[in-house]
């Protein structure tokens, strides 16, 4: 069942980019927000079964036919995510000069992660934002400023920080060269 629930939002990501169609189209035949849809194709949260029902209906296909396309689990011990299988996570609000990579994501018994390669361009612009997880940050190249609440932290590379996702933050490149991070999200 895990595994279902994995898929979700990428198979709802696939149809709607095989039928061409917008998050905000899928939102509006859903009549649910466009943050929600991006929230759940890039596996944020997991909507409720009537949610979910009216999405599946606004992507004019059958249920039947949606869970077809999500892939079962090999049996293995492990998981193994592929660089080719990245997929860049688009991203509904005003954010410039931030790309974000989908690498990997697991939910294991209550446990769910999700793990992103963040990189930031210098003089960036994004709002602080919030997520439902608890955030570890791995800076792989340059240095980043991170606000989490009021404090800033200056990040370098090699540095790591661990916060709750739930108090507003946003990271800000004030140097010359792209920081790039690996980002592990624990949904709570």
């Amino acid at each position: 069942m895990e595994d279902y629930l994995i898929g979700i939002g990428k198979r709802i990501k696939e149809i709607r980019k095989g039928n061409k169609r917008t998050i905000s189209e899928i939102a509006s035949g859903a009549n649910v927000t466009s943050g929600l849809i991006s929230r759940i194709e890039n596996g944020r949260t997991i909507p409720s079964l009537p949610v979910f029902l009216k999405i599946i209906n606004s992507l004019d296909i059958e249920v039947t036919e949606f869970f077809n396309g999500i892939p079962h689990g090999n049996g293995a011990n492990f998981i193994i995510s592929r660089k080719d299988d990245y997929s860049l996570i688009e991203k509904e609000d005003e954010a410039i000069g931030f790309s974000y990579s989908y690498i990997f994501g697991k939910q294991i018994s209550s446990l769910g992660f999700e793990t992103v390669l963040l990189e930031i361009q210098p003089n960036s612009k994004r709002e602080k934002v919030s997520t439902d997880a608890y955030e570890f940050k791995y800076v792989l190249s340059g240095e980043c400023s991170y606000i989490i609440g009021e404090e800033e932290v200056l990040l370098k590379e090699g540095d790591s920080i661990f916060f709750d996702g739930r108090i507003p933050h946003v990271p800000i490149n004030k140097g010359t060269r792209p920081s790039k991070m690996l980002v592990v999200y624990f949904f709570i």
